[in-house]
């Protein structure tokens, strides 16, 4: 009785922050550490797309709690389907998932192909009905699924004698798993992502092609011991930086955004979970490249309270500009409309109270006395103010045909 239990159909649209939720999660019982805040991030994008996602994982934490031999904690859905991972070497995650992104679009693209000398052909109405249906959503993932389901059972319906569209459908169902649209992933941490695997992000990000990327930021190498990333920002204690990162943090979200084309988004869950979901939507819908960049606590952090509270922390470093919410949608651009949009608001709460609050800057004051630590600190809310000021500069630039 309980193998005929059927799934219920969701409800509700599964891009808000209700209805997400009542989706199945396709990443289940991970090794991460308790309180992780990476796992939520990814969890939520196996419910938003896990049947149709591929991934390139880069090494770090995010490979070796998502797939620790013998175990791995993607899984599949009712029908079979779920994330297809994999992972390379940590300064390549980029350049291999393109690799992979690359060679399913081509093996769709040959399919799309023959699909088209079959359709010149004198064949059913079914076929007829649902190619052209397939054809005008070519690249709408959400209902890419259901039409290459249509299309595969009228191809395999089919019953008449016509050789030569026997032999092209022969063709299309032989490649019949790449004829949806797969969301192409490639998801590392800040040592990836800001550091090592830069070139090959760069690379990616300027192909114009339609890649996902999903940076974890912890704002350090996380996996190896906690040193300093580029993301490190000014003042944080970490390996290589046992004194305080004496410079800033680097922005490489503003950076990517100087392409123009790249769709662009920060986030934080625990502060804004409307904004979260809305950035992850818009990313993945975005025909073109997109990356994301998303603030995870760590324990490497040393957070007072620990990791039971990282959903809490995102909001602190939000509402005390530690972090900053915005995001930079090309489409906008293309309608004579700002593309950037800074959710944030002004703080409302003292910085210095979330640097208290983590073992990587109060451990300033075993090597300093109180006036050099205040300085740094000041510093540090200088570093985050100037980035905040920028970011409403943006905001309130003026674009197109704007007054």
């Amino acid at each position: 009785a309980q193998k005929e239990v059927k799934p219920k159909a969701n409800p509700m649209k599964k891009t808000t922050v209700k209805g997400s939720q009542f989706e199945t999660p396709l990443l289940e019982f991970s090794g991460a550490c308790a309180g992780c805040g990476e796992t939520p991030y990814i969890k939520l994008l196996t419910q938003l797309f896990g049947d149709r996602m591929q991934i390139s994982n880069a090494t770090g934490c995010s490979s070796i709690w998502g797939a620790s031999s013998p175990s791995t904690p993607y899984t599949k859905n009712h029908d079979g389907f779920g994330p297809a991972w994999s992972n390379s070497l940590f300064e390549d995650a980029a350049e291999h998932g393109m690799g992979m992104h690359m060679g399913a679009k081509q093996i769709r693209e040959r399919a799309s192909h023959t699909l088209k000398q079959l359709l010149d052909l004198d064949v059913d109405a079914k076929i007829k009905e649902t190619a052209d249906a397939w054809f005008a959503d070519y690249e709408n993932g959400e209902k890419s699924r259901a039409l290459s389901d249509d299309l595969i059972a009228a191809l395999s319906d089919y019953s008449g004698d016509n050789a030569e569209a026997k032999k092209y459908i022969e063709s299309i169902l032989d490649l019949k798993d790449y004829l949806m649209k797969r969301s192409s992933w490639i998801i590392g941490g800040d040592g990836w992502a800001y550091d090592i695997g830069y070139g090959g992000l760069d690379h990616v990000l300027a192909s114009g092609e339609d890649i996902n990327v999903f940076v974890l930021d912890t704002e350090i190498y996380s996996n190896t011991g906690g040193q300093a990333s580029k993301s490190t920002p000014l003042g944080a204690i970490a390996e290589f930086a046992a004194g305080g990162k004496p410079v800033k943090k680097k922005d490489l979200g503003l950076m990517a955004t100087t392409y123009g084309y790249v769709y662009v988004g920060q986030i934080a869950m625990g502060a804004n979970q409307a904004h979260t979901l809305r950035v992850i939507a818009e990313a993945e819908a975005y025909n073109g490249p997109s990356i994301i960049i998303a603030y995870a606590p760590c324990i490497s952090h040393g957070i007072r309270g620990g990791l039971t509270i990282s959903q809490t922390r995102e909001k602190d470093a939000v509402e005390t500009g530690y972090w900053h919410l915005w995001n930079f949608d090309p489409r906008k651009a293309e309608k004579g409309e700002n593309p950037f949009t800074l959710t944030s608001k002004p703080p409302t709460r003292d910085y210095r109270e979330f640097l208290e609050k983590e073992v990587r800057y109060t451990s300033l004051k075993r090597k300093y006395d109180q006036e050099k630590v205040d300085e740094i600190y000041a510093k540090s809310a200088e570093a985050a103010k100037e980035r905040y000021e920028n970011y409403i500069r943006l905001s309130e630039a003026k674009y197109g045909d704007e007054e």
